[in-house]
């Protein structure tokens, strides 16, 4: 198998530079993620704010993340992908700079919003970057490179906040961007090479129709799906009605971009394609179940065993050294037995590997715990490499940009409404008998959405038939 790369890449880009300087700048958006929540309760008391208007900090980044991604395809076409990441990493650096400036928890949510506006280029463009630039026989493995930072963030983020609060000052969540983010800026300049922009771009308008309807749709739906947290659930007009509104902007936006074909913000007409239609069911269940585990795991810790942030921090550690294990035997997984074997048994380990979690409590070994975190990270460090990779391999390169955004928005998607779902579930049960009790069913909850995605595992191609 070669690493040579497609006649459209210029001969003198590297695939090893190209991937450097990706994984370097995009690393920083990534772990920012999930790096602040475990600091909202630091921000609360340092800013003098209540929860409700710190919990904009990640509900702000997060909605400004959705809203940019439908704008990537234009833009690259616009722009080359060379010159849209440049902008997107120093623009994600600004934000970082002006969030660690920030004078109180207004002027950091509208700083917050300027990071996820970077942050939200930089995700699928990272992807479509390294699929387009790599020969179709080296995609799987190529991805298990690309893709650790996005396996690793929700995974590894909260470790690092938990750090970064006990030693430093809340500023750092922030300030710990700038370094990687001007390394690669500098990686980028000299690594990737400069594309052309599509010779019809100029010529494209921005599909504003388009816009005006998916715009509104993702944040409608991430907003509403924010909300169910507090009391009242799914049933609370601040749910219901983003949801609902959202549902149908959604809906009228797909039938808009069917009739608008390749002239479309995104091009929805891939998902007629199966591996782009696999790929994106399966990433809407492992978005769940990765973000459910992410925002149980550090509560877990904390709420029911008593530990403070750095000591949740260093116990979720396991799961990460896992994750990044498994990378190592991941592309050669796939390339040698095909996606669907691959990604059905990791999420039957992810599944088993999370059920001591919901069958012990606060007095569980923290040994049993830390092997079934190591067995956990290991299953959710292969099963992402060939979901990610199944969406490109029946596409043309000028069609990647549209199946990134595409499987970036369900991810997106279906992580919100896990965390959702969970959260419902453990702040019901707690309520009605205990804490423990909330997290064991929390847990089940996670285990079913596993499972889940294990059964829309099966519509990935089997050995070889596509890859």
């Amino acid at each position: 198998m070669t690493d040579t790369l497609p006649t459209s890449t210029s001969p003198a880009q590297s695939t090893g530079k190209l991937l450097t300087a990706l994984i370097v700048g995009g690393i920083t958006a990534i772990f920012d993620t999930t790096i602040v929540a475990v600091g909202l309760h630091t921000l609360t008391d340092r800013l003098n704010a209540p929860i409700a208007t710190i919990q904009w900090v990640s509900t702000g980044y997060l909605l400004a993340l959705a809203v940019a991604i439908p704008f990537v395809s234009w833009a690259q076409a616009r722009l080359g992908g060379k010159r849209l990441w440049l902008f997107a990493l120093g623009f994600f650096v600004l934000g970082s700079i002006l969030c660690a400036c920030a004078w109180n928890a207004e002027s950091l949510i509208a700083f917050r919003v300027v990071q996820g506006l970077g942050g939200g280029i930089m995700f699928p463009l990272m992807q479509t970057l390294a699929m387009q630039n790599v020969a179709p026989q080296a995609m799987a493995r190529t991805m298990a490179i690309v893709s650790l930072p996005i396996a690793l963030g929700p995974i590894l983020g909260p470790v690092l906040g938990g750090v970064v609060l006990h030693w430093l000052d809340w500023h750092w969540l922030f300030l710990i961007n700038v370094p990687l983010g001007v390394a690669g800026l500098i990686l980028a300049f000299f690594f990737i090479s400069k594309d052309r922009p599509h010779r019809d771009a100029h010529h494209q308008r921005l599909d504003l129709i388009g816009v005006v309807l998916l715009v509104p749709a993702l944040a409608g739906l991430l907003y509403g799906l924010s909300n169910v947290h507090a009391e009242g659930g799914f049933s609370r007009a601040d749910v219901l009605f983003p949801i609902i509104i959202g549902a149908v902007m959604l809906v009228a936006f797909t039938i808009w971009a069917m009739r608008r074909a390749g002239a479309a913000l995104i091009d929805v007409r891939l998902l007629a394609q199966r591996s782009v239609r696999a790929s994106s069911i399966t990433l809407t269940f492992l978005g769940a179940t990765l973000f459910a585990s992410t925002f149980l795991l550090p509560l877990y810790f904390q709420t029911l065993r008593g530990a403070d942030v750095l000591t949740a921090a260093l116990l979720l550690i396991p799961q990460g050294v896992g994750t990044l294990l498994a990378r190592l035997i991941a592309g050669k997984l796939v390339d040698a037995v095909g996606p669907r074997i691959v990604a059905l048994v990791g999420f039957l380990v992810i599944a088993a590997a999370t059920v001591p979690f919901a069958l012990t409590g606060a007095d569980a070994s923290v040994w049993l715990l830390g092997i079934a975190l190591f067995v956990r990270g290991f299953g959710l460090g292969v099963v992402l490499i060939p979901v990610m990779t199944v969406a490109y391999v029946d596409i043309r390169r000028d069609e990647m940009p549209h199946a990134s955004a595409i499987t970036r928005i369900v991810q997106q998607l279906g992580g919100a409404f896990g965390t959702a779902l969970v959260a419902v579930v453990l702040t019901a049960v707690a309520t009605q008998t205990d804490t423990q009790a909330g997290f064991q069913s929390a847990f089940w909850w996670t285990i079913a959405i596993t499972i889940a995605a294990a059964i829309a595992s099966v519509l990935l191609p089997s050995r070889r038939e596509n890859l």
